[in-house]
């Protein structure tokens, strides 16, 4: 089926569709003024023959406005510019056989193209990715590109959805990172945001005023997916990633500030029914995940292959803010709501979420999540570092600056070999002390405003730090978070060498049984012992037995089966040992 939006090449020029129900009249500007025609519901529609690949153009709403096609396929010139028309079709794959992987075989790294590498292009991640498979990692995931206004930012204040940032590249060297990716085994995965647009350079609110609803989400007008050519534009979108991209799966960003009407179907299910007709027309495995900070259990299911209506995992907020509090003792924030982190932690092992219905004080001091203890655990994407989590705090600092080697080795071993799918933060690897704070690069009175919002949620922390709290608009702040790739410590050699060991058993040992695996139990005490279980697809049990303080803790580990990682069987744990067993 056709899509419906944007500019489509066909075998006799191409194809221009605008969704502009408002407008009066609609131009298409290329050399020359062409109008165009209005159907019903609000479309305009132009052929234009013999229009060559490459050929730029804007839409003139009511001769009052020129603006680029909000599905732009590449903006050449940011987001003011005009549009560029992209055959999709013409580029020519070389991993023609692939399919992807299962989903058990995911093990992620969250990686921003601008700072990933000191160009920060697509081409220059190419010469990366043999580090990123020798390390065990089979998914590389990339932060949102779809287009947003500057040359700098993190990209959730994307405004083209369906244009990869120009800052980055084009569109052909995506796809050849993807392809090369392929080649190497590598998934590669993106973050789309669904739940707002951008606060520059978004022009729907002119010609389709009913892209949105009088309702606010905390970055801007909420989307109204009740009009089906809003929903239609949102799973189209995916598909556009999923199908010209050839990504193999997809991570939502705040899916709980997605407007969802009660009692009908939410475009969440829509988008997750078209992505699992897409994988079964093309035999691929192509996953969906979540972000949702409203736990959301039932709209979770691992084991459904292809997507059917649900979604294959969630990032799993709960398991990060267990062990950073553990790590770090902080408890502002929503840290406040995890009191008892070791409790925690062995909640979010044995069942998946910690909150499953509690009353949580930071979500309002209302009840939060659903119960989760009968999805798979490979339903759980667990990390102890992302975006947010590192660049949401003041400095943008690491895990390394506040804590331990000892203490972070100790929660890797943890998190690399639980059944649930890990993920790192591109240069934890190797344990980078690189920050990644928040940056963007807008301009005037919306580059103050960014500016002393964050001098005002930041507070306390300007009148600690003063100067040293980066400037998000000032060039220099995504410089500094740009990964350093050479010169590593020994201390860094050592915990790349852990990494890649964890993962290699992981691949072993522990991928091999996941499929149709289930949670067990787990428990964890004042003195800092923490045990857990799994029943694994195979039948076997996989054991944990964790010491995370300070002092060594009296305990045997020798009838826990064979030992697959950690100290020799013995009645001590060391302080910030973890040993794991494979049984019967």
């Amino acid at each position: 089926m056709r899509p419906s939006f944007g500019a489509k090449p066909t075998k006799d020029g191409v194809s221009f569709r605008l969704w502009a129900p408002v407008a009066r009249r609609v131009d298409l500007l290329l050399e020359r003024r062409h109008a165009m025609q209005r159907r019903q519901d609000g479309w305009y529609v132009a052929e234009i023959a013999g229009l060559p690949i490459g050929s730029q153009y804007k839409f003139r709403i009511d001769d009052e406005i020129d603006v680029p096609d909000p599905a732009s396929a590449f903006q050449p010139n940011d987001v003011f510019g005009p549009s560029e028309v992209i055959d999709h079709d013409s580029f020519d794959w070389r991993a023609k056989d692939w399919r992807g992987r299962p989903w058990e075989e995911t093990v992620l790294i969250e990686t921003h193209v601008g700072t990933f590498t000191h160009d920060g292009t697509y081409r220059a991640m190419i010469d990366k990715l043999d580090h990123l498979v020798a390390s065990g990692i089979t998914a590389l995931e990339l932060m949102p590109l779809a287009d947003f206004a500057g040359r700098r930012g993190w990209g959730y204040d994307g405004v083209l959805w369906y244009a990869p940032d120009s800052a980055y590249g084009r569109p052909e060297q995506l796809k050849t990172l993807i392809d090369e990716a392929h080649l190497r085994g590598l998934m590669v995965f993106l973050d789309v945001v669904y739940n707002h647009f951008g606060p520059e350079g978004n022009y729907l609110g002119r010609y389709a005023p009913t892209f949105f609803t009088d309702a606010h989400t905390p970055w801007g007008s909420a989307i109204d997916y009740r009009v089906p050519q809003v929903r239609a534009f949102a799973v189209e979108n995916a598909l556009s990633w999923l199908t010209d991209y050839r990504f193999d799966g997809l991570r939502l960003d705040a899916a709980n500030h997605i407007m969802a009407i009660p009692g009908e179907q939410s475009m969440l299910h829509d988008l997750s029914i078209a992505v699992g007709e897409l994988a079964k027309a093309t035999a691929r495995h192509i996953h969906l995940v979540l972000e949702n900070g409203d736990n959301r259990a039932g709209l979770l299911d691992a084991a459904q292959e292809p997507p059917n209506g649900k979604y294959r995992a969630q990032w799993n907020d709960d398991y990060h803010h267990a062990w950073h509090v553990i790590l770090t003792g902080e408890l502002n924030g929503y840290y406040a709501d995890y009191q008892t982190p070791r409790m925690d932690l062995a909640r979010a092992l044995a069942s998946g979420f910690v909150y499953q219905g509690e009353i949580s004080e930071f979500w309002g001091k209302k009840p939060r999540g659903e119960a989760s203890g009968e999805l798979p655990p490979a339903t759980f994407v667990n990390f102890l570092q992302n975006h947010d989590q590192i660049g949401n705090r003041p400095l943008g600092d690491r895990l390394e600056s506040l804590a331990s080697p000892r203490q972070i080795e100790a929660a890797l071993a943890v998190t690399l070999l639980a059944p649930m799918v890990p993920m790192l933060f591109q240069g934890e690897e190797w344990g980078s002390k690189v920050p990644f704070p928040f940056f963007c690069d807008f301009e005037g009175g919306l580059a103050d405003a960014v500016r002393n919002g964050r001098k005002q949620e930041y507070a306390w922390a300007y009148a600690k730090y003063g100067d040293e709290v980066p400037d998000p608009l000032d060039p220099a702040t995504p410089m500094s978070a740009v990964l350093d790739w050479t010169d590593h410590t020994p201390e860094q050699d050592a915990r790349l060498a852990l990494v890649r060991d964890l993962l290699a058993l992981r691949h072993k040992e522990i991928m091999p049984r996941l499929k149709a695996a289930r949670f067990g139990g787990a428990e964890a005490t004042d003195s800092g012992l923490l045990a857990a279980q799994w029943r694994m697809g195979d039948g076997t049990t996989l054991r944990l037995t964790a010491n995370l303080s300070d002092e060594g803790i009296a305990h045997s580990t020798n009838d826990a089966g064979t030992p697959i990682w950690g100290g020799a069987p013995g009645d001590q744990l060391p302080p910030w040992s973890v040993v794991w067993h494979l049984g019967g």
